[in-house]
């Protein structure tokens, strides 16, 4: 587990960055896959959300997570809710101690949010799409609708597919450019005539500064190139495998 103090020392929050070891799946989901949309073992998955919930001192009935879908989208939390009604939704917020906000990952970047006087937290998913969207201001909104004040809420991103491995197409800086010439920024060329590589981490942070939130941390990590430690979308496209585990960044309220 990988926590930062920018959110561990703010009083009653409960944090933690969790890679893919020390769980008990086997094979290509080996060991810490929290994914229920993996091909892994229902079972299995339950126990590493479990064994991943403790590990912020929480019961596993706690920790929720949504049908990530790289939208906007934000849900308030105002109790944990069963697996099978999961809503559409990358972001979530609360104000309910007990409550564990959980992120899956594989390469995209989880972000979490919380009031430096503790009493709202938030976390997003933040690939590509949904960072575009907005969905990382929609988390501050809905903080800010629960009684934050956003000159005081500290921001973590956590491990994510770092600048190196992430290669992309002639296409993919279209968007970023049209958003704000600035964003060039975020782009390298890539060995590969006409393709670039793409700072997914720069751009969330800088998405994050310019929304007007108190500090940003970022953890330092490549989820693509870091096997041992991460799962990785496209690591396993790469390897031509046809399966991946996720990784879980969870944030809470202690109880």
């Amino acid at each position: 587990m990988i926590t930062t103090p920018l959110l561990g020392d703010i009083p009653g929050v409960a944090h933690g960055f969790f890679g893919r070891e020390g769980g008990i799946s086997q094979g290509l989901y080996s060991s810490l896959n929290c994914g229920f949309g993996s091909g892994d073992r229902p079972e299995l998955v339950a126990e590493n959300r479990a064994r991943a919930a403790a590990g912020v001192g929480l019961a596993p009935e706690c920790l929720v997570s949504c049908y990530q879908i790289h939208s906007p989208t934000v849900v308030e939390v105002d109790r944990p809710w069963p697996r099978e009604q999961n809503p559409r939704a990358d972001a979530m917020v609360t104000n309910r101690r007990g409550v564990a906000l959980g992120i899956l990952t594989a390469d995209c970047a989880p972000v979490l949010f919380a009031e430096t006087r503790g009493g709202v937290i938030g976390a997003a998913h933040a690939g590509w799409r949904g960072a575009v969207a907005g969905v990382l201001e929609a988390t501050l909104d809905g903080m800010e609708r629960l009684g934050a004040e956003r000159g005081r809420i500290h921001a973590a991103i956590g491990p994510a597919i770092a600048q190196p491995s992430y290669e992309v197409g002639p296409e993919f800086p279209a968007p970023f450019l049209d958003e704000d010439p600035e964003n060039a920024r975020f782009f390298l060329p890539a060995p590969r005539a006409a393709h670039f590589l793409f700072d997914l981490g720069g751009y969330v942070e800088a998405r994050l500064r310019a929304a007007g939130v108190a500090a940003v941390d970022r953890i330092a990590a490549d989820t693509a190139a870091e096997e041992d430690r991460f799962f990785s979308y496209r690591r396993t496209c790469l390897k031509g495998e046809k399966e991946y585990g996720r990784e879980i960044s969870i944030i809470a309220l202690a109880a």
